[in-house]
């Protein structure tokens, strides 16, 4: 097991484990493991199939939940706090709700607990394309990305994750394809038998889609202590395009969910 995920440590104190979204790596919460750093062990792991850590046979929020609840256990990890963007959300809240005693609060980025249409469509198609055309530098990936994806935020953040092999070409350091073949299962709801008590933060973004007032009675049936905050002037991507005041919501949840808990 101790291969099978790969992850950026920094800082001492409580654990914060950190958990990225779809087709991204620990990386991205580069700014939040620096803001958090002072104060906590701060653990950014690569999701299964992301990054640097081991490809698997399936994929699906339960079986990505599994993985890292057996590494905390390996690790000899307390109960952690959780910080989950997008899919990494998803894989947070699923911990929670299977692992409750695994998890001392969360904070979910821009997702809920519901299902999600198909929604990216294009950017398989466009990961697909620079795979088969084995590109020989980034520039013609960037091209090849251009093909299909008309975003140019998009089109950086997948190249975040292109690398050089052995023979020279570019090519996914995530499993494309087997994220594709199993991308059904991680547009699920996470679910559980009972509700999760803890403290739990829904930061969503203000011009994003992905979390809207509808899905608040499907957050607080599974998670009542649950609040619900704005980040408006920002999308999907909040910690990236608000990350001073992502990382001030962040800490400052974790400073008060520690004070409520020593007063309890």
């Amino acid at each position: 097991m101790t291969d099978t995920l790969h992850v950026r440590t920094t800082g001492a104190g409580e654990p914060v484990l950190l958990l990225h979204g779809l087709f991204g790596s620990g990386a991205n919460l580069g700014a939040l493991a620096r803001s958090l750093r002072e104060g906590y062990a701060v653990y950014a792991l690569d999701l299964p199939g992301h990054g640097r850590s081991r490809w698997q046979e399936n994929y699906s929020i339960g079986s990505m939940a599994a993985c890292i609840a057996a590494w905390l256990e390996e690790q000899q990890l307390p109960a952690v706090h959780i910080v989950g963007h997008s899919l990494g959300g998803k894989v947070a809240m699923q911990l929670a709700l299977d692992r409750p005693g695994q998890v001392r609060s969360l904070v979910v980025a821009d997702i809920a607990p519901v299902a999600y249409p198909a929604q990216h469509d294009a950017v398989f198609a466009a990961l697909e394309a620079v795979a088969r055309a084995a590109p020989e530098s980034r520039d013609a990936a960037l091209a090849c990305l251009g093909e299909h994806i008309e975003e140019a935020a998009v089109q950086q953040f997948l190249l975040a994750s292109l690398w050089r092999d052995e023979a020279g070409g570019y090519g996914w350091r995530f499993d494309w394809e087997g994220l594709a073949r199993d991308y059904a299962m991680l547009v699920q709801a996470p679910g559980g038998a009972t509700a999760w008590q803890g403290p739990a933060l829904f930061l969503r973004g203000g011009a994003s889609h992905y979390v809207r007032d509808a899905h608040k009675p499907a957050i607080l049936a599974l998670f009542p202590a649950a609040r619900i905050d704005t980040l408006n002037g920002c999308g999907h991507w909040l910690h990236a395009e608000q990350p001073q005041r992502f990382n001030a919501s962040v800490v400052q949840f974790l400073q008060d969910a520690a004070t409520a808990r020593q007063s309890g």
